[in-house]
């Protein structure tokens, strides 16, 4: 179910890239599932570089956002076998790549959150947090990480 309705929004879950540093990607306990920041990366590649608002728009970095969180759920898809096997998304930490005086983050995190719904509905509903950071690995616009409750 759930991955049909990730196919019917024209979404494509990648095989999920390995780890580029000392970190694993997913860890599980009990009935909760961590997965690892991703950035925008679409095959190998990063998509979306640089501080908002003063290299990339608003815009676009909620593109960056929506590519992360498909990392993410690839990621998960991998440790889990089925997003289908998800029965909450309890919490999304978003990290955006920011100018020193833009305060709007929450605007590019809600990108992230509004897909997370559109994909689970009401299990898609989570905690959160929108901030703002000097700077992100490989100068990526954003980075996502996600706790998932599974059965």
């Amino acid at each position: 179910m759930i991955e049909e309705k990730i196919a019917s929004l024209n979404i494509l879950l990648p095989v999920p890239p390995k780890p580029a540093g000392s970190y694993i990607p997913v860890t599980r306990t009990g009935n909760l599932v961590f997965v690892s920041g991703q950035i925008p990366v679409k095959e190998g590649k990063v998509e979306f570089q640089g501080k908002v608002p003063t290299d990339v728009s608003i815009e676009t970095a909620q593109q960056a956002a929506k590519l992360c969180v498909i990392n993410v759920l690839a990621q998960l898809r991998a440790e889990i076998g089925s997003l289908d096997k998800v029965s909450k998304i309890v919490r999304v930490s978003g990290f955006v790549n920011s100018a020193s005086d833009f305060y709007e983050q929450p605007k590019i995190i809600n990108a992230a959150s509004d897909l997370l719904f559109e994909i689970f509905g009401e299990k898609g509903k989570h905690s959160r947090i929108a901030v703002g950071v000097a700077s992100l690995p490989l100068n990526s616009t954003v980075e996502i990480d996600m706790i998932a409750e599974v059965s």
